[in-house]
């Protein structure tokens, strides 16, 4: 088993074919209340990516719910945010046209990634896939699907500043939900989150 990722919740393993998500302890919380908090998202995020099975996700072989991990399918391939300023043009916006086309699905299934960015997509064999539902949650709310987009928009154009107004053009485009869009300006012009 191979650690091949460390962030702040979790430490992601490769065993194989396997990737093992692992939410680490919190020293500066009480055991009681880290031991709960770690057990209820790794259920929560296994949940979510179960449910997001309508859109490319890794698959979820198993949940150990009391050592607080998740045993997924181990996808190949590359970070979007790695390789995304160095695609051609028309294989960038391509690539978003199906990103926001499967947001758009996820939304339409009341499912919120919470967190999207080009470090939480892989290319795997030319198929965008999406992971990391750790601050994901299920929701109908027009309000909680823009501030999804927002977030991503504002993920552009922080990583990928040269090319984020036309990428970010192309999500819209897959996306295709005029209600959402325009709350998405709305969002967008909020000082919380300029």
């Amino acid at each position: 088993m191979e650690l091949i990722k460390q962030g702040a919740e979790a430490k992601l393993w490769k065993d194989g074919d396997i990737l093992i998500k692992e939410r680490i302890k919190k020293n500066y919380r009480i055991d009681e209340i880290d031991i709960k908090l770690r057990k209820s998202r790794t259920k929560k995020e296994a949940k979510l990516l179960q449910k997001a099975n309508m859109i490319n996700v890794p698959g979820v072989i198993s949940v150990d719910e009391d050592k607080m991990k998740i045993n997924m399918e181990f996808l190949h391939g590359d970070v979007v945010k790695d390789v995304f300023d160095d695609l051609q043009r028309r294989v960038r916006n391509d690539l978003c046209l199906d990103m926001g086309k499967q947001i758009s699905e996820l939304h339409k299934n009341s499912l919120i990634h919470g967190d999207l960015t080009t470090s939480n997509m892989i290319l795997n064999n030319d198929k965008l896939f999406f992971f990391d539902f750790g601050l994901g949650f299920e929701s109908i709310r027009i309000e909680d699907k823009a501030v999804d987009l927002h977030l991503l928009r504002k993920a552009f154009e922080s990583k990928h500043h040269k090319h984020a107004e036309e990428a970010f053009s192309f999500v819209l485009k897959g996306y295709n939900d005029k209600e959402v869009i325009d709350r998405l300006s709305k969002v967008s012009g909020r000082g919380r989150y300029k």
